[in-house]
């Protein structure tokens, strides 16, 4: 069987009409990319896995985009005026902006958008609480008139994060939150092409002529000049041994994530080139704060001596430590708030039959633990089968059920009981995307019961906190005097301003998750040569941001 026909076959759920003949990679206008996992989520605002954030970034735009500093800078705005005290911010958006469908980006577009993402995206819901009134005065000018200072305004309009706070024309952002829209019409380098994308099997886009990159501003992770240097960029979702096979022959440009024991074959591959990306994912342990046993704190604290963080991520990236590393706590490496306090309760050695123990005298009786799992992103699937293992040492009854990443993600948000379509735990990897580097608009610290992430803890401690970090002077740099949440995986350690809070507690009692550590992760093309989780064919020169 020809390699072509191979890799037909293993599409073969595509429709006939819908079907174009794969192995068209070596054309220079077009791009063949393999994702990370299928797209079965179209609508950014709605959120799910990082196929989705990446097609958002394609097809969408943001008020403002990230850059390696962690900083927001303008994108569809071309600045900002702020008056009164911080009371007063007056956005510009900048010329030349248009939608798919060729209507101008107005400003009551962007209104109706952010009152739209607000709701699934914490930071920006933050500063609705604080708007008394958000307005478009003309065509290019939003005004928000707030009730308090609030100096991060552009980071919690930025993104990027699990939902992207894209804009949309107005028609389609008075969609509620909670459902998809019903066509996909962004503002960005690429056209999503409805009618050639096939769940399960394939997804398309061509570059929009109209779009006008900045021609200013910082290149960085989403912002700064988006140039898009092909006419056509195509997705194939592919098992490891065809997108192997489509790698090496020349049918795909670019894998996002090998799987880490093929990456040794791949590099040695001289028409290939394995790829290290900046960016770090870290793994979480997420309980479910609304059943038994997780509704315990004294549970989740017993259950500290089990994370064993190093086994977890050679589970994921393998023995060599350049790949990953332990001793991590609430934010990511490199990361401005990035800080070990508290990491020393996960330092010692693990001891299995002490934590046996101290979960028998925390009330746990043998109750079934069911735990989810992807089956088809293989470094969650890894970190979720460690983790699980390290659960079971400990003592606890896991029943272990596997599904797809996007049932999965799905069945996050059933917060009926674990033998009704619930769960009481699930490991995922989150990476340093803009919500999950500081405690503002992090999802996974909020803690505001039935309105926070899935898994729902209520901590009022925890909600005051970020309440009271998300309004510090105008003046105030992350640098200087603004409160570091210097959470980990054993306390929080309040600093700052947040020394007044008392002494430290145990976050097993008031937050909602453990991290068993950090690993390389990828989202994109770079120049260096070194081993990592993303491949491509030659070198790459497609810029999304």
């Amino acid at each position: 069987m020809l390699r072509r026909d191979l890799l037909k076959a293993s599409a073969a759920s595509l429709a006939a009409s819908a079907a174009p003949r794969i192995g068209r990679a070596e054309k220079p206008n077009k791009l063949v990319f393999v994702p990370t996992e299928d797209l079965n989520v179209l609508d950014p605002v709605i959120g799910g896995p990082r196929s989705m954030r990446t097609h958002a970034y394609l097809v969408f735009d943001t008020l403002y985009g990230i850059d390696t500093s962690w900083t927001a800078q303008p994108q569809m705005v071309e600045g900002h005026q702020v008056e009164e005290d911080g009371l007063i911010w007056t956005l510009r958006l900048r010329d030349g902006l248009r939608f798919h469908d060729k209507e101008p980006v107005l400003a009551r577009d962007v209104v109706t958008s952010i009152r739209r993402f607000a709701p699934r995206i914490a930071f920006a819901d933050a500063l609705m609480a604080a708007i008394e009134e958000l307005s478009a005065p003309d065509d290019q000018t939003v005004r928000f008139r707030l009730k308090r200072p609030f100096p991060h305004l552009p980071e919690a309009l930025a993104g990027p994060g699990g939902n992207v706070p894209v804009i949309t024309p107005e028609r389609l952002a008075v969609t509620s939150p909670f459902k998809p829209v019903a066509e996909i019409v962004g503002s960005g380098p690429y056209r999503f092409l409805p009618q050639e994308h096939v769940s399960g099997a394939r997804a398309a886009y061509e570059r929009f002529p109209l779009y006008q990159p900045r021609t200013d501003g910082p290149v960085g992770y989403t912002s700064g000049p988006k140039i898009a240097h092909f006419d056509r960029v195509e997705w194939l979702t592919l098992d490891s041994f065809s997108a192997m096979a489509a790698l090496r022959g020349g049918e795909i440009d670019w894998w996002e994530l090998p799987p880490s024991d093929l990456l040794e074959q791949l590099a040695r591959d001289r028409d290939l080139t394995v790829i290290s990306q900046y960016a770090t994912a870290m793994g979480v342990l997420r309980f479910n704060h609304l059943h038994p046993p997780f509704n315990d704190g004294a549970v989740r604290q017993a259950l500290l001596g089990a994370v064993d963080q190093a086994e977890a991520m050679t589970a994921v990236a393998g023995t060599d430590r350049k790949f990953w590393q332990d001793g991590i706590g609430l934010f990511g490496a490199g990361t401005p708030m990035a800080n070990d306090a508290g990491i020393e309760v996960l330092r010692a050695p693990r001891d299995y039959a002490a934590v046996r123990q101290a979960l028998a005298r925390a009330g746990y009786n043998g109750e079934t633990i069911v735990v989810l799992a992807p089956t088809d992103v293989q470094p969650i699937r890894a970190l979720s089968l460690a983790g699980a293992e390290q659960l079971r040492r400990a003592g606890m009854n896991v029943d272990l059920q596997e599904m797809t990443f996007g049932t999965e993600i799905s069945r996050w948000q059933n917060k009926g009981a674990p033998d009704k379509g619930g769960w009481n735990a699930l490991f995922t990897l989150i990476d340093r995307s803009r919500p999950n580097t500081d405690p503002y608009g992090n999802p996974w610290i909020r803690a505001d019961g039935l309105a926070a992430f899935a898994g729902w803890p209520t901590s009022p401690r925890i909600e005051a906190l970020v309440r009271h970090g998300s309004t510090p002077p105008a003046s105030t740099s992350r640098g200087g005097s603004v409160p570091s949440c210097r959470c980990s995986c054993g306390r929080t350690c309040p600093t700052s301003r947040w020394a007044n809070i008392g002494n430290p507690l145990p976050i097993a009692k008031i937050c909602s998750m453990f991290f068993p550590a950090a690993s390389l992760s990828s989202t994109g093309f770079a120049e260096r040569e070194l081993r990592s989780r993303s491949t491509s064919r030659g070198r790459g020169n497609f810029q999304l941001a």
